[in-house]
């Protein structure tokens, strides 16, 4: 049940990362909308009642106006205003309860807002970049080739790389892990996190040599390094918050894996980070 739950997963994003567009959309709107009734869920279990209603709608603003402002639907003052909007509406909303909230109340609907509105909105304005054609490099340290890649493959090779990154931790982690890497998740060895890195680069590096990258070498390091750190990062930060809320799994949606959250935990960071790499680069180019 566990492998094939997770061999449809993959299916499903895959097929979804390729057609982008709308279906991509809807997808990450799909996706954050279960992860966070499952995040409030665990806020609920530690005593804390956020604006679920109000913050559910919200992000799916957010995560349809990325992909209106993306296609040239919506200017940018516009966009930028949607954030702020969303997030002064949550804290009214809750102003107008007959029971006051609490500033735990404000902060985890701030915060679920932020953490699974806004940065998984980062997918849909990554798989948008489109590619552009530019010979002349004008200095030393060119990486035209990198930052002018497509949107469609900065995409499906930054999850490859999380996936790369999770077997590679997960298997090296199993048979070489001694030193424990933090009190938040105990099964995760400082081993496991160099393996997992290793696979990244190693992978990052193979597509920079397949797409004729400049540096490939040096971009592989750079890149697997910093998808594998992000994907640590979403994964223990998930990890803290079943702590805090004293249980062992987001939810109950995939069989054998858990919750939704469970399972897109280490995707939530790594598209922003990947997005204003590929931004500053097309810039200095």
């Amino acid at each position: 049940m566990r492998l094939r739950s997770g061999l449809l997963i993959g299916l499903f994003g895959l097929v979804v990362v390729l057609l982008g567009g709308w279906y991509f959309t809807m997808a990450i709107a799909l996706l954050t909308y279960i992860a966070i009734l499952e995040f409030f869920r665990m806020a609920e279990f530690t005593g804390i009642k956020p604006a679920t209603k109000t913050t559910l709608f919200s992000c799916f603003i957010i995560i349809v106006s990325t992909y209106l402002e993306a296609i040239g639907f919506i200017d940018r003052e516009i966009y930028n205003s949607i954030l702020p909007i969303c997030a002064v509406g949550i804290c009214t909303w809750l102003l107008l309860q007959p029971k006051s909230g609490t500033i735990s109340d404000i902060a985890a609907s701030i915060f679920g807002l932020f953490y699974l509105g806004f940065l998984p909105s980062y997918w849909i304005k990554l798989r948008a970049i489109q590619s552009s054609i530019n010979n002349s490099p004008n200095n030393l340290f060119s990486f035209q080739s990198f930052s002018n890649s497509s949107g469609l493959y900065l995409t499906l090779i930054s999850c490859l790389l999380i996936v790369a990154f999770d077997i590679g931790s997960f298997f090296i982690g199993k048979s070489f892990g001694k030193r424990a890497l933090s009190p938040i998740s105990p099964s995760k060895t400082i081993e496991g996190l160099i393996g997992g890195i290793i696979c990244s680069i190693s992978l990052a590096t193979i597509f920079g040599f397949l797409l004729n990258w400049e540096y490939p070498i040096l971009i592989g390091i750079v890149y697997g390094t910093l998808v594998s750190l992000m994907a640590l990062v979403g994964d223990l930060i998930e990890s803290m918050m079943k702590r805090d809320a004293k249980i062992k799994d987001s939810g109950t949606f995939l069989p054998g894996h858990g919750g939704i959250l469970d399972r897109i935990d280490s995707y939530i960071f790594t598209p922003s980070v990947i997005y204003y790499i590929i931004i500053i680069l097309k810039y200095l180019n």
